[in-house]
Formats: C-alpha cells, sequence, structure tokens
C-alpha cells in the first residue's frame, strides 16, 4: 500500500490525525490531541515542552511526526509557524497579558479591570474563530439542518445558554424543535422520541458533560445524525458526531467564555434562515 502523502497544510494535518486518531497508541493520541488544542502555539514550542505538556518523551513525539510522513518535529512544526503572526497574534497578546496582570500582583483589580479583561478575551477567541472557520463544514451543518424535519438539541452545563439560544432561534422555522435537557434527570425519556433521520446539535467541551455524551449516544443508535459543536475533533463526542464544528474559547481567571460559542451559533442559525428562505422563494 502506498504510504500517503505528507500533509503540506496545518489542516490537513488535522485532518489525517482525526482520520487516523481510533488507530493511534495511547502517546500518539495524546501528542495529536495536543497538536489540535495547541495549534495556535505549536510553531514557538520546543520539542521538550511539547513532551511535557502530553505526558510523553521527545522521541515520543519524533515518532508521532514521522507517523504523518514528515522527517522529525522540525520539519511538522515548520508547516505551523507559516501564517504564524497573524494565526496567533489575538490570542497569544492576551494570554501574556494575563500572565502579567497576575503575575504583577501589583493591587487589587478594579471592576473595570476584570471586565476589559474578560471582554478582551472574547474578542480574541472571536478573531480566532473567524480565521479559522471551515467554510465547507459550516455548509456541511447547514445543508444537514435544512433537510431535517425534526432537529433535537443538548447542551449541558455551561452549554446550555448556546443550547437554550438554538432552541429558541430554530423555532422560527417550520421544523420540528426539541430541546432535551436533564431537568429531572428526564433526559433518557426526551431521548426515546428521536427518530431516524432526525438531526441532533450536541454542544459541549472538556471535561465532556456525561448527560450530553449520554443522550448523543443513544440518539446516535437510534438513527439520529450528530451535529457537534465542540473544541476537539478528537474528544469524546467528535467521535460521535457526522459533522463536527469546532470552536475553541479564551480562559480569563479560570473562567472561559462563551462569546465565540454562541457566535457560532448564531452563525449557524442565520444561514440556515438565508437558505431556507431561499427555498420558500423558488
Amino acid at each position: 500500500m502506498p504510504t500517503p502523502s505528507k500533509p503540506a497544510t496545518v489542516d490537513q494535518l488535522l485532518k489525517r490525525i482525526s482520520d487516523e486518531y481510533e488507530g493511534l497508541s495511547r502517546q500518539l493520541k495524546a501528542i495529536g490531541k495536543h497538536v489540535e488544542q495547541q495549534r495556535d502555539q505549536l510553531g514557538l514550542e520546543g520539542i521538550q515542552d511539547v513532551a511535557a505538556q502530553c505526558g510523553v518523551q521527545p522521541s515520543a513525539v519524533v515518532r508521532f511526526a514521522k507517523h504523518f510522513g514528515f522527517s522529525g518535529f522540525s520539519e511538522m512544526q515548520r508547516i505551523f509557524r507559516e501564517g504564524l503572526a497573524r494565526q496567533i497574534a489575538p490570542g497569544r497578546n492576551y494570554q501574556a497579558r494575563i500572565r502579567d496582570v497576575i503575575a504583577s500582583g501589583a493591587g487589587t483589580l478594579s471592576s473595570a479591570d476584570i471586565a476589559h479583561e474578560f471582554l478582551s478575551g472574547s474578542i480574541a477567541g472571536m478573531q480566532e474563530l473567524q480565521n479559522s472557520l471551515h467554510a465547507a463544514t459550516l455548509k456541511k451543518a447547514v445543508d444537514l439542518l435544512a433537510r431535517a424535519d425534526a432537529i433535537w438539541i443538548v447542551g449541558s452545563r455551561r452549554s446550555f445558554p448556546v443550547a437554550a439560544y438554538l432552541d429558541y432561534a430554530l423555532q422560527h422555522t417550520d421544523k420540528r424543535i426539541g430541546l432535551i435537557t436533564a431537568l429531572g434527570s428526564m433526559q433518557d425519556g426526551a431521548v426515546r422520541s428521536v427518530r431516524k433521520g432526525d438531526v441532533l446539535i450536541a454542544i459541549s467541551f472538556a471535561p465532556y458533560a456525561p448527560e450530553t455524551l449520554a443522550v448523543a449516544g443513544a440518539a446516535a443508535r437510534r438513527g439520529a445524525t450528530l451535529l457537534a459543536i465542540t473544541d476537539s475533533r478528537m474528544g469524546d463526542l467528535a467521535r460521535l458526531a457526522h459533522v463536527i464544528l469546532n470552536v475553541q474559547e479564551h480562559a480569563t481567571f479560570g473562567f472561559r467564555s462563551l462569546t465565540s460559542t454562541m457566535g457560532l451559533a448564531q452563525s449557524l442559525f442565520i444561514a440556515l434562515a438565508y437558505r431556507l428562505e431561499l427555498s420558500y422563494q423558488s
């Protein structure tokens, strides 16, 4: 069997990692997740840093690079360095500011200081989402929703506000919409209404809410098509999904924002509404 060609771009590498993820060893899986989640910093990290953060030896990082056709870590890292300044400036500048604020210990932060830090993080996250949004995948998600007669939504804990917004927004279409919640621990009963051909939008981020994973798994077994809004193509939720919308949120003082996720959800709905309006007119 011919050896697959070496990835020429970050997106090509991430797709290869996602496609081959289940067959990788435990160590290579850990490196694969790190590569995906830290793609904005990998161009600057040394091999020792990557190995330490993944809990592996540097030799495993070299093995990972060679598995995907590179001569070693340096050659793999090169594709992350191309266009690095444009891709990572918003997020890295923000993270550097946060570290400086915390490390300085210079007095008590005012409420306005805290607000500015949170808003700066949200702006940086939105810029990164705008730069990394995969147009073909978003179109695939819109196509999926446009064809569906019934759309179910699940999102627990910090993802619940996004699920509630999508429930509200999608009710403005003529489709059957259902929000599955864990209220009263009745999610298992609610998922029994899911039918083959329905679409389930599942929203969750590491560490993934067990309620969401359970509903997604049950819906998949009942024949539903899953659209995941999540932070990793290799995470627990992504492995159940047919379409994955990937979004990374910034954390400020240990609290992760929902700004980018909500922006993605709103974009998804508006794109769907536009598609449906065109269909109604034709």
